[in-house]
């Protein structure tokens, strides 16, 4: 299959990209630090890249990615996630795609305290700008499957982990606070709150999820991209300080306490089973591991 990616060298995108290859897709990847000056944001950059390419399958991954960071450039988010969604969309029905997968997440959900896990049926009410754009951006890929036929498929997708992920983000901040501290032979790692629960979904299994998508998912539809299973924080940071180097002990930051949030936020898997048969592949101990060996390599250079 002819597949286009766009935001292939982001931190899902490039697995995506390894991913599609190695199933025998030919895949065209295209991202703005892409030596084809792809922008997402441009309709003519959008419109000459799929000319190019005549794909068959798109997985459109680019986006203004993080969620903290979106409160800073509310305008810019709504420009990268909502008006290049709409460029992809554009472009893909004017050249034939068959199938056009928008990755969406669950940050589109209402952050509603709740032991039960989150199924699509849950309401759409965003809490933050990032969440409200890529909603708007599911909702644009709704429209035009309704409008026009155009196969989009809509996910939501939960938290997930993995190589190449920014330190920003939970997984690799906590593995590179351990990593730092084996180098500097310190004696604690720094945490803030540790009873949240979240998914760590192993982002290996998560875009290999994305083309049994693209496969088998129904048309116009939406998915969870989850496992269901919920770690709280405490279990993150216990399992990776198992995993040091040396002995450490876990220490609470009031600074890095969140003042409000969700104690947990997990999603039902269900839709998404009975479309395609997927089950996880890795571990948590997996993702967390190959999180900890790159922090180490961060570390050390």
């Amino acid at each position: 299959m002819r597949a286009l990616v766009t935001g292939a060298n982001g931190f899902a995108g490039r697995h995506l990209c390894a991913h599609l290859t190695d199933s025998g897709d030919t895949v065209t990847a295209l991202d703005r630090g892409g030596p084809s000056r792809f922008d997402v944001t441009d309709p003519q950059s959008v419109a000459d890249a799929f000319d190019a390419a005549r794909p068959e399958a798109v997985y459109h991954l680019a986006a203004f990615a993080h969620v903290g960071d979106s409160w800073d450039s509310p305008a810019r988010v709504a420009r990268v996630n909502v008006e290049g969604t709409v460029n992809v969309l554009a472009a893909a029905e004017r050249g034939g795609v068959e199938r056009l997968l928008v990755v969406g997440s669950a940050a589109e959900y209402a952050s509603i305290p709740s032991d039960a896990p989150i199924t699509e049926e849950a309401p759409v009410s965003p809490v933050t700008p990032y969440g409200a754009s890529k909603a708007a951006a599911a909702l644009f890929a709704q429209q035009w499957f309704l409008a026009t036929g155009l196969e989009t498929i809509r996910t939501r997708s939960f938290n997930h982990a993995g190589a190449g992920q920014l330190p920003t983000f939970l997984v690799p901040a906590l593995a590179m606070r351990i990593a730092r501290a084996e180098a500097d032979g310190t004696d604690e790692v720094t945490v803030g709150s540790l009873e949240p629960v979240r998914e760590v979904n192993d982002v290996r299994d998560v875009v290999r999820a994305y083309r049994l998508l693209v496969e088998h998912g129904a048309a116009g539809d939406v998915y969870n991209v989850c496992s269901g299973q919920g770690y709280s924080v405490r279990e993150i940071v216990e399992r990776l300080v198992a995993m040091a180097r040396r002995p450490l002990e876990i220490v609470v930051d009031p600074a890095l306490v969140r003042p409000v949030d969700v104690p947990s936020f997990v999603g039902d898997p269900t839709k998404l089973r009975s479309a395609t048969g997927y089950a996880p592949r890795f571990s948590l101990d997996d993702t967390l591991g190959a999180a900890l060996a790159e922090a180490r390599d961060r570390a050390a250079g």
